[in-house]
């Protein structure tokens, strides 16, 4: 059970990461944060009322309302670099996350082992070679670089807050629904700041329509995901789940390349695979 639900979790994050970078080179990201996350909070709304999670409500939900705080940061990095791409290089990348809750582990004292050293070495080796050098033709920008090790930091945060915004199912679904009214709030605001500026906040052509079931595919997978991932995590070892789970970013790339026939220069898919390798070890370590 742990494995069937934690491959689903990294199915849905990696069909949910692909979505939204392909829609984020149609919209601008923070309109598809907030109108995939209003989606999303909507639904969770609903969810928390059927399942009573207004009973978990407390002192945890502070953490998740910083997550919340931090969410709209790392997905509008995070959109806006797969909307750069390459997605195979992007993604992998993305699961650098990993390295936040090692941070924190080693700042209240505790020491990585062998594989966890191994791990954030081969990482750091992977996001020098994603990046370049190239032998011929152009690397990858190096703001798409940027603004995914800025999308991981982010995501790392968020995933260390919501572990301690709940200690039950029914807690996490109004964790996470607090998580996405925040995200909203932020983004929203963050959206009318760049509107006032003279950024639109839509095409010309005005709001694509025949994409909201797209917007709501991301909302909705990211949500599903986060509850696969605790179910996987409740029913068997979380390191099991977290190396599954964190498999996402090649359910990303495979859609990129199956879909938008992306191709990878050898030197950027050895980086990234390598990023995914030392994410693996990080986690596992």
């Amino acid at each position: 059970m742990t494995a069937f639900f934690a491959l689903a979790t990294s199915l849905l994050w990696g069909l949910a990461d692909f979505g939204g970078g392909v829609l984020t080179r149609r919209l601008p990201a923070l309109t598809v944060v907030v109108v995939s996350q209003g989606i999303a909070a909507a639904v969770l709304g609903a969810v928390v009322v059927v399942t009573g999670g207004w009973s978990e409500a407390g002192p945890r939900l502070w953490f998740a309302f910083a997550a919340g705080l931090a969410g709209p940061v790392a997905l509008i990095c995070f959109y806006k670099a797969l909307a750069l791409g390459p997605m195979g290089v992007v993604s992998p990348l993305g699961t650098l996350s990993v390295a936040v809750p090692v941070g924190v582990g080693l700042f209240l004292g505790e020491r990585p082992g062998m594989m966890q050293a191994a791990g954030i070495a081969v990482a750091v080796t992977g996001v020098v070679l994603a990046g370049g050098p190239q032998l011929r033709g152009a690397p990858v920008q190096r703001q798409a670089i940027v603004l995914t090790l800025i999308a991981a930091l982010g995501f790392g945060t968020v995933f260390a807050l919501i572990a301690e915004a709940s200690t039950t199912v029914t807690g996490l679904f109004l964790a996470l629904f607090v998580q996405r009214l925040v995200n909203v709030g932020v983004g929203g605001a963050a959206l009318y700041v760049s509107v006032r500026r003279g950024t639109p906040a839509l095409p010309p052509t005005g709001f694509p329509w025949h994409s909201l079931p797209a917007l709501a595919f991301i909302g909705l997978a990211d949500v599903a995901a986060n509850g696969t991932y605790a179910i996987a995590a409740q029913h068997g070892p979380i390191t099991v789940a977290a190396v599954l789970a964190s498999l996402y970013p090649v359910v990303t790339a495979l859609a990129a390349r199956g879909l938008l026939n992306e191709r990878l220069r050898t030197l950027q898919a050895a980086g990234a695979g390598l990023a995914l390798v030392g994410t693996v070890l990080l986690a596992t370590g």
